[in-house]
């Protein structure tokens, strides 16, 4: 399958909480297909609706944001440099995961310190940036529209993306943006089916390389153990 884009991604392993969450979205990045959506009483509307502008994405918490291949770099030569890095990075244990309201969608996020995960963050987007083509001005000026900060407007201007370094943070986004009666709602419907299943602790041992395919959506091309 030939891509358009490439990010890498945390995705959940195997288990209950990929499991659901391909389903809660529609769409199984690992297998590249689309599954159908719970039946979850209580929601505002259908999943479907609900979960509409994460779908495409999968399941996953952004490590290196999407971004087009630089010209002169190749797939081979991206997934060689993946296999490096990941053989150089030390896998990662955090405390847990919870559902959270992030502004007016819904996510998993950290529950408590995030430091190991937003360094190595950081340096999977260093390293990795010398195959990330330049953002175009129309992605640059998208972004801007966001009431980005001066930092983040920096960060967007080096690194094609605002919310990465210093500004990283973690989150598994579960739906599109929500009125705060629908969020509630939609919480309160989703939190006795995914609580549960969030891992406690949360282990960071692999990262996967996704890429966008001609349908526009995000398939799993290869998962890298973290060994260093």
């Amino acid at each position: 399958m030939q891509f358009t884009r490439y990010a890498i991604y945390y995705t959940p392993p195997k288990g209950a909480l990929a499991t659901f969450g391909a389903h809660w979205l529609g769409w199984d990045i690992e297998a590249g297909q689309h599954v159908a959506h719970p039946d979850i009483p209580d929601l505002p509307c259908p999943v479907e609706n609900i979960t509409r502008t994460p779908r495409k994405y999968g399941l996953h918490g952004t490590i290196k944001p999407p971004f087009h291949l630089a010209q002169g770099t190749s797939v081979t030569e991206l997934q060689d440099a993946c296999a490096v890095l990941a053989a150089k990075l030390p896998a990662i244990t955090l405390p847990s995961l919870q559902l959270s309201r992030l502004g007016g969608f819904l996510a998993v996020t950290i529950a408590g310190e995030q430091t190991p995960l937003a360094e190595l963050a950081s340096t999977v987007v260093r390293d990795l940036d010398p195959f990330r083509a330049p953002a175009s001005d129309r992605e640059i000026k998208r972004r801007q529209q966001a009431n980005l900060s001066p930092r983040q407007t920096a960060l967007l201007q080096k690194w094609g993306y605002p919310y990465v370094m210093d500004e990283f943070r973690f989150h598994i986004t579960l739906t599109g943006p929500q009125s705060e009666h629908d969020a509630s709602r939609v919480h309160a419907a989703l939190a006795p089916i995914l609580v549960p299943i969030l891992p406690s602790p949360f282990q960071v041992s692999d990262l996967t390389l996704v890429g966008e395919g001609p349908d526009g959506m995000f398939h799993e091309i290869h998962r890298y153990a973290l060994s260093g």
